[in-house]
């Protein structure tokens, strides 16, 4: 294995062909934002009345708005660890140079590398399988007989996927990502305006919020729903997204921040309390699926909810394109030369052939594995929590340096003490989860298993 690179060692960005093309540093602060709210607000939302199941009413906000201002907090801290950087002359646009560079580990580097690429990689197979089964629900309920399988859609999103990658840039995805803002409340208030009909319908269902009986069952669900939470609210691709900025980047990443969080609040409070409101602990893990039950009618207008299928589906395009970024550079910066154009052919033909490659081998994943969503959970607790509630408050430490007795530095350790354990318990629980479920498990299969 090669010497992992020291902090005075990574390439300068005019010789650099990943910085310098898909990491073209052209946008403002609302561009930022854009990229982070696709990043955080995604159709994973829809499954908070599913991570209140496990919490109740009581736990269920705690977690929310903890999970929240710890992660406002957490980019908070990354963004000013980044712009302190710049002013001393290195601007960082990787994550793991950062953490390279602050910690004066080389090894961390790859660790960063590999955390990132789990999830980024993970995100990508679950957006195109999910993806799929957007699609597969609005065929079954046009053709309920129809013959289709759920691989065969996955097949058409891949190949959506394939052309929408060769868009060179982060920056390239600002309109697309404004879109997807659009699109994410669009869905929230259609999914809130079919819950509180359905709610108040003849036909609502039974309302229990009694969590499960066996106090370790209880334990376990609690953990896993925590993990759901931190997996929702997490990005791991903060420093990438803020190298898009323009410099100086000093406060703009905080102006995208709130916009973000403006966002996130109206989408995650109101799809958790109107979802698990009229379903508690019956909450599907997508509460689409609990509207549009198997064994029954509709619990809401059905165009309401085939223009939200429609809404998540096209939004799933952009959250598979911001998370594949990471993926993208690292091939353009192994395989571009950065003196020749952007769009030579020296240049357009590995852009091609890698994200082409990158893209099947993402949808075959995800066709061969409809049961991602357990193997997310597990990605989710040893992934976003390192990388998003835990790192950022070290980076800040070494840093700036706060005195060990100053409410900073207090804040950060507690952080970090109470984030690490509680990822490792949703590691657990979900690793438990993944495995209760193993007898649903069929390679191909035409059913995503909750």
């Amino acid at each position: 294995m090669a010497s992992p690179p020291k902090p005075d060692a990574f390439p300068r960005r005019d010789a650099d062909a990943g910085a310098a093309f898909v990491l073209e540093s052209k946008g403002e602060w609302w561009h930022a934002g854009f990229h982070l709210t696709t990043a955080i607000v995604g159709p994973t939302i829809l499954t908070l009345p599913y991570a209140f199941r496990g919490l109740g009413w009581g736990l269920g906000f705690l977690c929310l708005t903890a999970m929240g201002v710890v992660t406002f907090y957490s980019y908070l801290l990354m963004s000013k660890v980044l712009e302190h950087c710049e002013k001393e002359g290195r601007r960082h646009i990787r994550f793991r140079e950062l953490a390279a560079d602050v910690l004066g580990s080389g090894w961390m580097f790859y660790f960063v590398i590999f955390i990132q690429t789990a999830i980024n990689t993970g995100i990508g197979i679950g957006a195109i399988l999910l993806a799929g089964e957007c699609l597969q629900i609005m065929y079954s309920n046009l053709s309920p007989n129809g013959s289709l399988k759920l691989y065969e859609f996955i097949a058409m999103v891949t190949a959506v996927m394939i052309v929408l990658s060769q868009l060179p840039t982060f920056h390239s995805l600002r309109h697309i990502n404004l879109g997807s803002l659009f699109l994410s409340l669009g869905y929230t208030f259609l999914v809130v305006g079919a819950c509180v009909h359905a709610g108040l319908s003849k036909n609502a269902p039974p309302r229990d919020y009694a969590l499960e009986s066996s106090e370790s069952a209880r334990i376990f669900s609690a953990f896993t729903s925590i993990s759901i939470i931190a997996a929702i609210y997490g990005n791991g691709i903060l420093p990438e997204i803020q190298a898009t900025l323009a410099p100086p980047v000093t406060g703009k990443m905080v102006k995208g921040l709130l916009m973000c969080y403006a966002v996130i609040f109206v989408t995650f409070y109101s799809a958790a309390v109107s979802g698990y409101w009229v379903f508690g602990n019956k909450s599907n893990s997508n509460i689409l699926k609990s509207l549009l039950p198997d064994d029954g009618p509709a619990l809401a207008p059905t165009w309401v909810l085939g223009l939200g299928v429609v809404f998540v589906l096209l939004q799933l395009f952009a959250i598979g394109l911001v998370y594949s970024q990471v993926a993208y550079e690292i091939m353009e910066s192994q395989s571009a030369d950065v003196k020749e154009g952007i769009f030579s052919m020296r240049n357009l033909i590995p852009r091609i052939i890698l994200r082409t490659l990158y893209v099947v081998f993402c949808g075959f994943m995800a066709a061969m594995l409809p049961f991602f969503g357990d193997i997310n959970g597990v990605v989710g607790a040893i992934g976003f929590i390192p990388l998003d509630f835990v790192l950022p408050m070290v980076l800040y430490n070494r840093t700036f340096k706060p005195t060990k007795s100053s409410l900073t530095y207090l804040i950060n350790i507690s952080i970090i003490i109470v984030f690490t354990g509680a990822g490792l318990m949703g590691a657990f629980s979900s690793i438990r989860k993944l495995i209760l479920d193993a007898n649903q498990f069929k390679l191909f299969s035409s059913n995503v298993v909750d």
